[in-house]
Parts: structure tokens; sequence; C-alpha cells
């Protein structure tokens, strides 16, 4: 094969190679860009009801229209982002109505799979329990300045430790429609934590009442204070809605 044909050949290689390649990366990457649109959602870094301009996420997380466009289109079936024909996406509104409406779901929902994996969680699942409290109650004892500082990784501990709680539960779909509805009720509690400082207090034993309770194994009393907790977290964030 003459020079420049072998030279056309590896070009066209290279070519089918970054294909390949950029196929394999696409979708991990587009699940990385949805759980940190979801993450800054959360948090109110995109507050409820604005506009989520192409120009600036593209910069904020360094990648494409399509790989966006994709992560919106997911975050618009898991409600957290609305799209209008000709204005674009925005971040989903918030309201009294939709708060009460996911806690009543997210109530029913969490103590059924808290019953089932207290029903089938062995040694290693209460050892998990007892590191994720742990972790957050690194956060949840600091004073409340402090804390705020580091809400985003308390929201990251927080959800690890609902999520060990309810690890051992044996319902795929049960587990995820749970998990959906507090992906919801994230978007509510960084409300509850406009409230005073004695409110960081109160959740912080509860969390340990909690995890107390189911390493007991006693289902009455764990499920009624997983209920009482998020109930209350609600009412918190009623008072600013």
């Amino acid at each position: 094969m003459q020079p420049e044909l072998r030279g056309i050949a590896l070009t066209e290689d290279l070519k089918r190679a970054g294909r390949r390649e950029t196929q394999r990366i696409e979708p991990s990457a587009g699940r990385d860009i949805v759980a940190r649109l979801r993450d800054d959602i959360v948090s109110n870094v995109f507050l409820p009801d604005s506009k989520l301009k192409f120009a600036d996420l593209t910069k904020r997380y360094e990648v494409g229209i399509g790989t966006l466009r994709e992560a919106l289109s997911q975050l618009v079936s898991e409600g957290f982002v609305t799209v209008e024909v000709g204005k674009g996406f925005k971040v989903a509104q918030v309201s009294r109505e939709e708060l009460i409406e996911v806690t009543d779901y997210y109530v029913d929902l969490e103590k059924r799979a808290l019953a089932d994996s207290i029903a089938h969680g062995d040694d290693v699942w209460e050892s998990q329990i007892v590191a994720a409290h742990h972790r957050l109650s690194i956060i949840e004892s600091l004073p409340w300045p402090q804390r705020m500082e580091r809400h985003t990784e308390w929201v990251q501990r927080h959800r690890e430790f609902h999520e060990s709680l309810v690890a051992a539960c044996q319902g795929r779909w049960l587990f995820r429609l749970r998990t959906m509805m507090f992906d919801q009720l994230d978007r509510y509690r960084f409300l509850a934590k406009m409230q005073p400082e004695g409110m960081g207090k109160t959740k912080f034993k509860e969390h340990g009442l909690i995890m107390q309770a189911v390493v007991a194994r006693d289902v009455a009393k764990a499920t009624q204070l997983i209920e009482d907790h998020i109930r209350d977290t609600t009412k918190a964030g009623l008072k600013n809605l």
C-alpha cells in the first residue's frame, strides 16, 4: 500500500475508534450530568421556576448540547425540570400541594420498604447503617453555621443514611419508587434548612433514634419514628411556601 493510502486508512481507523470510544463514554457522562444537575436543583443552585439555559449549563458542566439535552429530558421524566415548546427547560416549581402529596406517598412507601428491610437485613446491613449514621452525625453535630457550610456533604450523607435503612428491601419496584419520592422531597428539605438552628438539633436526635430502633429490629417503633421524622420536615418546609 502506498504511504498516502496507508495514511488515509490509519485516519479512518482512528475515526472509527474515536466513535466507538464516544459510544462507550457518553452513557456514563450522561448519568453523571443527571446526578450533578439533580444535586444542584436540590441544593437550590438553580431556583424553582428558573430558566436552564444551554449556554450557561454547557460551560458549568463542560458537556455538549446533546448530552445536556438528554440529561434534562431525564430530569423532566423525574419531575425536577419542565419543558415548554419554544421556551426551553425550567426548574420545576414548588408548591404546598405538591409537598403534601409527595410526603404522603413517600411516608407509605418508606414505611413498607423499611419493614421489609428489617425483615431481611443481616449483620452486615446493620453495620452499614451504624457507619452511615456516624458519617452523618459528624456534620449534624457541628454548630449550625459550620453545618450549613457543608450542606452539600450533608445532602449526600443524609441520602446514604436513609438508603442504608432500606438497603435490604427485597422489592425492587418498592425501592425504586421510594427513591423517586425521596429525591422529590430533597427539593423541599432545603426549605426546612431556612428554619432556626433548633431544627438541626431535632433531626440529629431523630436520626439516632431511628438507627437504634432499626438495629433493634423494632418494626413498629422504627416505622412510626420514620413517619414522624418525614412529616416534621414537611411541616417546616410548608412554613416557607
